[in-house]
């Protein structure tokens, strides 16, 4: 046998034992795809957790500053709101010269202003006389013995309350409540 043969012999033995032998199973390779999309995901849902914690966040300082500004407007309706008192008590006063009549159209020109500007910053007068009692609104300060008048009915508005934007008491309404 020459070499060459011998080399032949070799090279096919050595391909029967190769396609004689089982395959091995190669290591499966990661699919990178499927990683891809995983980390996709959860980067996606941290997006969306931090999406909805700013728009909280947003939603509660709005919330928080229009508080604030409500706080804001009721302190400063209730130091001023004395100044109206004396403007009424002042157009209750009896004239009777031609320069106290004109003092007091012009008395009644402020309070009709500092009225507007109180309605213009959402301060409204509480109704009262003629109205239920009602304790969230009202402060009886004095009760009166009437049959005519139905019981817990507010006869006389002594001082009046104001609210800011229907449901919060700058000054309670001081009245008379029939019995």
């Amino acid at each position: 046998m020459s070499k060459k043969e011998k080399e032949e012999k070799v090279s096919e033995e050595v391909l029967e034992e190769v396609e004689n032998t089982p395959a091995e199973e190669a290591p499966e390779e990661p699919n990178i795809e499927e990683e891809l999309n995983a980390k996709l995901k959860e980067a996606n849902d941290k997006y969306m957790r931090l999406y909805a914690e700013f728009d909280n966040y947003k939603k509660r300082t709005q919330k928080e500053k229009e508080q604030r500004y409500a706080d804001a407007v009721i302190d400063v309706a209730a130091k001023i709101l004395p100044i109206g008192d004396n403007l009424e008590r002042a157009l209750q006063t009896e004239v009777t010269s031609e320069d106290a009549l004109k003092l007091k159209e012009g008395i009644d020109m402020v309070l009709k202003q500092f009225n507007d500007a109180l309605s213009d910053i959402g301060v409204t007068p509480i109704l009262a006389e003629g109205e239920q009692f009602d304790p969230v609104f009202h402060n009886a300060v004095m009760h009166i013995e009437d049959e005519t008048i139905d019981d817990n009915t507010v006869v006389e508005d002594l001082m009046r309350g104001y609210k800011y934007k229907d449901n919060r008491v700058v000054r309670h309404s001081m009245v008379k409540v029939a019995n």
